[in-house]
C-alpha cells in the first residue's frame, strides 16, 4: 500500500492504488461522473478519506466545466446590507444550501453604478457557475448583463425591468406574495376598528414596495395621497415618513409600514409626538425580521415572509435541484404575526 511522502499532497494515483482501481475510475468519482459501480465508488471514497486527498480545483474545473462557486449580487449600498436583517437572513438561506452541496458563495456588492463594469468582467471571466441576485431596482443593468453573458441567474423578487408583457414568465425568480400580505395587514387594522390607516411604502422602483402599496389600495381604494408617504426601507426613512404623515393628518389611528425597519422608525416618532401604540395608533410592519420585530417597543405586529426559505429556494432553482426545466416565478405565502403594536 503506497503512502504519501511526508508533507506531500496525496495524488490521484495514490488514491487509485489504495482503492485498487484505475486512475480514470478515481477521476470519474471525484468529478461526479457516471458509470462507476457503487462498490468501486465506495472504495474510492474510503481511500480519499484515508489519504486526505483534496481534488485539484483547476484540474477539476477543466473536466467538469464547473467552478463550484455561485455569485450572490446585491445592488444596494454596503451600509444598508449590513444593517438590514432581511439581507443577512436571505444570504444565510443561500449559504446553507450552497454549503450542503460543497459550493462556494461569492458576494458581489454594488455601491455605485460603475461597479457593474467590474461585476460584468468578473462574471465573464468564468469564475462562477451562475448568479443569484436580489433587491434589484427597475433601472438595474444586471439582467441585461446576465442575458448578454448567458449567465444562469435566479432573481429574488418579482422582476420590474421586463421588456414587455409576459416577459416575467421567462425569468426565474422567487418572491413572497407581497400584495396579499399587505391586504392581510390592512384588513387586520380594519378589524381592530381603525379608520384612518396610513401607509409608509418603500422605494417604488422596487416591485416589493409597489406590490405592498397595491395591496394597501386593494383594501382601501378611497385612501388619498395624504395617507401615503414614501420611505426607503430604513428606520430613518420610516421616521421621516411618519413625521410627514402626522403633519398632514394628525387623526391617523393606524400605520402599515412596508417593512419592519421603517415600522421601528415610525414607532420612535409616534413616541416623540406623545402617541401611544397601539392605544392611539396601531402599527403593522412587514418581514418579521429577527431581531427587529420582537425587540421593537412594543413588539411589532408584522407580516411574516420566509426570507431564509426564499434564499434556499433561489439556490435550488439555480442548481436545478427543484426539477425546474423552464423559467418562471415561485411565489411563497405570507402570514400575519399578531403582537402588541396592533
Amino acid at each position: 500500500m503506497p503512502e504519501p511522502r511526508s508533507g506531500s499532497r496525496p495524488t490521484l494515483e495514490a488514491v487509485a492504488a489504495l482503492a485498487g482501481v484505475s486512475r480514470a475510475t478515481v477521476s470519474r468519482v471525484v468529478n461526479g461522473g457516471d458509470g462507476v459501480r457503487p462498490h468501486l465508488a465506495d472504495r474510492v471514497q474510503t481511500a480519499i478519506q484515508e489519504l486526505g486527498y483534496i481534488p485539484n480545483h483547476a484540474a477539476r474545473t477543466l473536466v467538469t466545466r464547473r467552478t463550484g462557486a455561485v455569485a450572490v449580487i446585491i445592488p444596494e449600498p454596503e451600509a444598508r446590507i449590513f444593517s438590514d436583517p432581511f439581507f443577512s437572513r436571505q444570504i444565510r438561506g443561500i449559504s446553507k444550501e450552497l454549503t450542503a452541496h460543497d459550493t462556494q458563495l461569492v458576494l458581489l456588492l454594488v455601491e455605485d453604478h460603475c461597479d457593474y463594469d467590474r461585476i460584468e468582467r468578473y462574471l465573464a471571466g468564468g469564475h462562477v457557475d451562475g448568479a443569484l441576485a436580489f433587491s434589484l431596482h427597475t433601472d438595474d443593468p444586471l439582467p441585461a448583463i446576465a442575458s448578454r453573458l448567458g449567465m444562469p441567474t435566479v432573481y429574488g423578487g418579482r422582476p420590474g425591468w421586463t421588456a414587455g408583457p409576459g416577459d416575467e414568465d421567462r425569468v426565474t425568480y422567487v418572491d413572497a406574495d407581497n400584495r396579499e400580505g399587505a391586504r392581510e395587514a390592512v384588513r387586520h387594522l380594519l378589524g381592530q376598528g381603525r379608520r384612518r390607516i396610513a401607509h409608509i411604502c418603500g422605494p417604488l422602483d422596487q416591485t416589493s414596495a409597489a406590490d405592498r402599496l397595491s395591496g394597501y389600495h386593494d383594501v382601501l381604494p378611497a385612501a388619498g395621497p395624504e395617507l401615503v408617504a414614501v420611505g426607503d426601507f430604513t428606520a430613518a426613512g420610516g421616521a421621516h415618513a411618519m413625521a410627514e404623515l402626522l403633519d398632514r393628518d394628525p387623526s391617523i389611528d393606524a400605520v402599515f409600514a412596508g417593512n419592519d425597519l421603517m415600522a421601528t422608525g415610525a414607532l420612535r416618532v409616534l413616541r416623540e409626538r406623545g402617541r401611544t401604540v397601539p392605544g392611539d395608533v396601531a402599527v403593522v410592519g412587514f418581514d418579521d425580521a429577527e431581531p427587529v420585530a420582537e425587540s421593537a417597543d412594543p413588539p411589532l405586529t408584522t407580516v411574516r415572509q420566509d426570507i431564509e426559505g426564499m434564499g434556499r429556494m433561489m439556490e435550488r432553482l439555480g442548481d436545478g435541484r427543484e426539477g425546474r426545466n423552464v423559467p418562471g416565478p415561485v411565489i411563497t405565502e405570507t402570514a400575519l404575526v399578531r403582537r402588541a403594536s396592533a
